[in-house]
């Protein structure tokens, strides 16, 4: 998810595109050297690899890597071991999909809005995927990621438009603390709508409690083929996002004035960080932080060029979740606590942070 297409919506005349491209990725002060930002995600890459063998390697068990490579490579091995591993393996692999596709769409949701707040948990998103999902549970019988995916993605994208609505007030854009204020109230709103249809319902309540949370425990790969081609649309917008994102940073005059389409640029991205986010909290459930601690984490590093931005997002997403999963086995071994909660733990004293921090005002 480079980006490395024209920028959406840009004009077909003459050295337009050039312009854009010259202008919103010309070197800075926040831009770091291409091979520190190539090396690095090489590095990243690796951690990323030992980070998914710790994840198919511990647990109630601890598997040794030899015993690992031994139950991937060799379908006669039937030891207790070997299934260990196997089991874990459709976890891993949901990590991977939800940490990349939270991380991406956070970034992307901070480009559009050019606010370092913006987050599918903090902007309300989450909440109405889930609140939709929970209406189709309890009204229609819906009872797999397949078949609440629409709800999913119908519930996430009327929250973030609401959140957008409420949070500007019906005019221009909202400042980064009042979108943030709006999405923390919407997302109270539709916690409350959730609670009243669950409440009456016993039976849903435990069940749905566990998906709450937010996890990646008892992933299947046949849950996750039923939602891979939301993951796949919201990718392929995500690739041809990175150099329009790069010509809104300049601001909506400048990047209109460049032959961008503003208005329309806004809404391809946007719908990428709803199908992503949506997509995501259909599997996993409403997993908050990944989207807000990623794309400052990787900026940091590789500086303000959103094409990187989200490469980097693909990596270090996954990364992070699979870490906080492996985390939440180890530390009340043998039981789990659950990801979403691990994320929260970690991701709550990083928002105050951001909140108290002046610099980041806006992007």
């Amino acid at each position: 998810m480079t980006g490395s297409a024209p920028a959406v919506g840009v004009a077909d005349r003459p050295g337009t595109a050039d312009a854009v491209t010259d202008v919103a990725t010309a070197p800075g002060p926040s831009t770091a050297p291409r091979g520190v930002r190539r090396w690095g995600l090489a590095l990243a890459l690796i951690a990323l690899l030992a980070a998914c063998a710790a994840s198919v390697g511990i647990g109630s068990r601890t598997v040794p890597p030899a015993q690992i490579w031994q139950a991937l490579t060799d379908p006669s091995v039937s030891t207790i071991a070997a299934e260990a591993v196997r089991s874990r393996v459709p976890r891993t692999v949901l990590g991977l999909l939800v940490g990349a596709s939270l991380a991406v769409s956070g970034a992307l949701m901070q480009g559009i809005t050019r606010n370092p707040l913006a987050d599918p948990g903090i902007l309300g998103v989450n909440a109405g995927a889930a609140a939709f999902v929970v209406i189709g549970m309890a009204y229609i019988g819906l009872n797999s990621a397949g078949q609440y995916i629409w709800l999913a993605v119908a519930g996430a994208a009327l929250a973030a438009a609401a959140v957008w609505a409420v949070g500007s007030g019906g005019r221009g854009r909202p400042s980064p603390l009042r979108l943030a204020l709006a999405g923390a109230v919407m997302a109270a709103v539709l916690t409350s709508i959730t609670q009243a249809v669950l409440l009456p319902r016993a039976e849903m309540l435990q069940s749905f409690r566990t998906w709450q949370a937010g996890g990646i425990e008892g992933a299947r790969f046949d849950q996750m083929t039923g939602v891979l081609p939301f993951f796949l649309v919201g990718a392929v917008l995500a690739v041809f996002s990175g150099r329009a994102l790069n010509s809104l940073a300049l601001g909506d005059e400048m990047a209109s004035g460049l032959g961008l389409s503003v208005g329309r640029t806004r809404l391809l991205v946007a719908c990428a960080a709803v199908l992503l986010a949506a997509a995501s909290t259909a599997l996993a459930g409403p997993i908050g932080f990944v989207g807000l601690i990623v794309p400052h984490a990787v900026r940091a590093v590789v500086g303000a060029d959103n094409r990187w931005v989200l490469a980097w997002s693909v990596v270090v997403g996954p990364l992070l979740l699979l870490v906080a999963d492996v985390v939440g086995r180890v530390v009340t071994r043998p039981t789990d606590i659950q990801v979403g909660i691990v994320m929260a733990i970690i991701g709550a004293p990083v928002f105050i942070v951001l909140v108290r921090n002046r610099k980041f005002a806006e992007l």
